[in-house]
């Protein structure tokens, strides 16, 4: 165990994030998210929601703030709605730990599946809330902070 770092974090999701560079994305993945067939690079999470994930990665993670859009979750498709208690658990943490954070965007179905494709890792989560995937751009650590 390390001091100030979170149990939910596995050794092997530390030490990617560790590597990951300023404009790398990770995906915080839903249990029903297709990562395999997405992402050669995905570490498991089961069992742990995706808030919980969030609560213990961005303490150790700077959002990009370079981007327009750092945090993105995927919309409904046509005929189906979000619960808005879905985002709103997301932004407990997000706003705890990286509060100038712009707001989350959403984006199409396809175009979400085509940013986890190109993402530096998926982490599949035991999330079971509909539409409850999310990306976050990893951003540069400030100076105060290193």
């Amino acid at each position: 165990m390390l001091k100030g770092i979170s149990s939910l974090l596995s050794p092997e999701l530390l030490a990617e994030l560790c590597r990951m560079g300023h404009g790398d994305e990770i995906v915080l993945a839903d249990a029903h998210f297709p990562g395999n067939s997405m992402n050669p690079k995905v570490l498991r999470a089961d069992g742990l929601r995706v808030p919980e994930m969030l609560n213990a990665i961005l303490p150790l993670f700077e959002i990009d703030s370079y981007s327009p859009d750092p945090l993105v979750m995927m919309e409904a498709v046509e005929g189906d709605t979000l619960d808005p208690a879905v985002e709103k658990s997301y932004l407990v943490p997000i706003l705890k730990h990286a509060p100038q954070a712009p707001a989350i965007q959403h984006i199409d179905r396809f175009a979400f599946y085509e940013r986890a494709r190109h993402a530096y890792a998926v982490v599949m989560t035991g999330e079971t809330a509909k539409y409850g995937n999310i990306i976050l751009k990893k951003g540069v650590t400030p100076l105060e902070n290193r």
